[in-house]
């Protein structure tokens, strides 16, 4: 089974678009939340992933957007384009954000493959090192966990007690790259196929990964898209200039 693995759009249509373009195939299709905020096009993305289906996660711009979280949890920035969110969708498009299931989840066909948004004990918890990781790799049932959360494409493993991280290295910064990860036999993984809206990991291109479960490889993909036009809409929606200018350095 091929797994199309998708994160964090965060109502950024152009790289969603751009990302929708340059999947390989797949037989199914796994988005692991934030969906919405911090961009300007909630509801033509939230259209677009609902079309697309597959299996989903909430993210905790979700929660925020949809109402079902204070958005004083939120910082500042991150409050005013969750609230201007929250006022574009429309009422359709809001109940279907509601009803997103907490993770982790798994798929009937992988038992041992777990799919959240922050951490398997807590959808919200940031996993950014690997002292952040060591706890749910040792602690969890499954021996493989995808998530996402921190907008940092990689991987962080555990073996023979001994834990390291990962992330993929590409050639350039502005070509569509990708980079392949062999899972060992007997290793414990958590894997991020990094945002598509919005990357943090300083590269600004839409990230996202597919995993094949027979040969055990993950797949890093990162393509290109029109950063100015997603900055724009940002700007016309007289959101926080700083959810623009942060999109051109992946930061």
């Amino acid at each position: 089974m091929r797994i199309l693995l998708i994160s964090d759009i965060h109502s950024n249509l152009e790289a969603l678009d751009a990302t929708l373009a340059a999947v390989p195939p797949h037989d199914v299709v796994v988005n692991l939340g934030d969906i919405v905020g911090y961009g300007a096009s909630p509801n033509e993305v939230t259209q677009r992933v609902r079309e697309l289906g597959g299996t989903l996660v909430r993210g905790n711009h979700d929660k925020v957007v949809a109402g079902l979280e204070d958005v004083q949890n939120f910082n500042p920035i991150a409050g005013l384009a969750a609230l201007w969110n929250r006022g574009q969708l429309t009422s359709e498009n809001m109940e279907w954000l509601k009803a997103l299931p907490q993770g982790p989840i798994t798929l009937t066909e992988l038992p041992s493959v777990q799919f959240v948004h922050g951490s398997p004990e807590d959808e919200d918890r940031y996993v950014v090192t690997i002292q952040d990781a060591l706890p749910p790799l040792i602690e969890s049932d499954s021996s493989l966990t995808f998530f996402g959360h921190t907008h940092i494409q990689g991987a962080f493993l555990l073996r023979g007690g001994f834990a390291e991280s990962m992330h993929p290295e590409y050639s350039s910064i502005g070509q569509s790259e990708t980079s392949d990860l062999q899972l060992e036999t007997g290793a414990h993984y958590m894997i991020n196929p990094g945002s598509v809206g919005q990357p943090r990991d300083g590269d600004w291109r839409a990230a996202f990964a597919v995993f094949d479960s027979e040969t055990r490889v993950v797949t890093f993909c990162r393509v290109p898209y029109d950063v100015r036009s997603a900055q724009d809409r940002i700007i016309a929606a007289s959101l926080p200039a700083r959810l623009a200018t942060r999109l051109a350095a992946g930061r």
